[in-house]
């Protein structure tokens, strides 16, 4: 009689900038292993690259039959913090979480990003909310978590202040 495989994937924390190692001793080990990915533009040194970075940083998915594989040997994996459980059981993702993320994904393998901003630098914009409401700021650059770098004139000088884009509106 053959044993039906019966896996889900599940959430695993890396340690420090060690996903991509986890991912491939997890590999090796014969587990299936996804870790999203998306490609940053970095401004360095007066040079701007891309570089890959992980959609959740310390983090990937793992998929795994509980009841056939040796599913505790992730704790001890070179570059795995641990696997993540909820009353010392791991704890599964829905596999439309991943198929969803796998959707978005460009034909290189990295998640498609949206890019919300219609902001620009040197854009002037007004604090619509918060502490500053009704000031006006000069927009110095968008992040990648939709935050925005702004230029506001305070008691005679510019003070570089960083906030949600929700706060703010175009001018």
């Amino acid at each position: 009689m053959a044993t039906e495989c019966h896996w889900r994937w599940y959430v695993v924390q890396t340690q420090v900038n060690a996903e991509a190692k986890a991912a491939a001793n997890l590999g090796q080990q014969g587990f299936a292993v996804y870790l999203p990915r998306y490609l940053k533009l970095r401004s360095h040194a007066r040079k701007v690259d891309t570089v890959m970075r992980p959609l959740f940083p310390r983090y990937l998915f793992v998929a795994i039959d509980l009841a056939t594989q040796r599913w505790r040997a992730i704790h001890s994996t070179l570059g795995v913090s641990h696997l993540v459980c909820r009353s010392g059981r791991p704890a599964s993702v829905e596999d439309e979480v991943i198929d969803a993320l796998k959707a978005r994904e460009d034909e290189g393998g990295f998640i498609k990003l949206a890019h919300r901003s219609a902001l620009s630098p040197g854009d002037r914009v007004r604090f619509v909310r918060g502490a500053f409401a009704d000031s006006l700021a000069l927009v110095e650059g968008v992040s990648d978590h939709d935050r925005v770098a702004l230029l506001l004139d305070l008691l005679g000088r510019q003070v570089r202040v960083l906030v949600g884009q929700d706060l703010i509106a175009v001018v």
